[in-house]
């Protein structure tokens, strides 16, 4: 078995992870996306219908990456830093951490697409599953990346939960203007609410998507490779 399926089954093996896998989806996608428009009308934005939806599906994948991608972390530091000693290195044990973890967001993925197809149908379902996917990644990233910097579990994961609160009520279509810089998540929303109201995207948006989970995997990947190292 390689390290790659050991640490993801180490993680989804935990009954928590399960219950969040399925509460999570169901909880944004089939009971609070309602709730979402009256939000943005409240706000100043223009959110309503399949698009707040379908946004509602992006952000349950990003909480549940958030969460996974920081528990990944936390639980890995010291398993990493002795592999690492025995011969396997920082950078190869990191890599097979972010292997894990990409698994894992792409599940927490297709468990928010499964819930969003269930609630309504998307016109762009690729779309739609592109741009989810690419929520979960960036939001693995700064959970990795707290998790590195927070241990703590209780601290570390309502930080988390912080970050999230202000990229969601400060993205595209929550608010009347544009989306400010801490809307670590609105090239991912660029592409996911026209996909759920039923249009395409420009270029631009895809390429900002993926710079921004490239920029996100990097940073994930960084976070690792110093966890490896660290001594403690």
């Amino acid at each position: 078995m390689t390290p790659v399926s050991l640490f993801s089954r180490e993680q989804l093996r935990a009954p928590f992870t399960l219950v969040l896998l399925i509460a999570i989806p169901v909880l944004f996608v089939v009971a609070a996306a309602g709730v979402l428009s009256d939000f943005a009308e409240a706000l100043g934005g223009s959110l309503a219908g399949d698009a707040a939806v379908a946004l509602s599906a992006g952000w349950a994948a990003a909480l549940l990456a958030g969460i996974l991608g920081f528990f990944q972390a936390v639980s890995s530091r010291g398993a990493d830093r002795r592999l690492a000693l025995a011969g396997a290195g920082p950078a190869r044990v990191a890599l097979a951490r972010i292997a894990a973890s990409i698994v894992l967001s792409l599940i927490a993925a297709a468990a928010a697409l499964t819930a969003l197809l269930i609630r309504t149908g998307v016109a762009h379902p690729w779309h739609a599953a592109v741009a989810i996917a690419g929520f979960a990644l960036v939001y693995l990233g700064i959970g990795v990346f707290v998790g590195s910097l927070l241990p703590a579990p209780l601290e570390g994961s309502l930080l988390v939960i912080f970050v999230f609160l202000l990229d969601a009520f400060a993205g595209p279509g929550m608010t009347g203007g544009s989306a400010p810089p801490w809307a670590v998540s609105r090239k991912a929303a660029d592409v996911l609410i026209p996909a759920g109201s039923g249009t395409g995207s420009p270029a631009r948006d895809w390429l900002g998507l993926g710079v921004a989970v490239v920029v996100a995997l990097i940073a994930a990947f960084a976070a690792f490779v110093a966890s490896a190292r660290r001594r403690t």
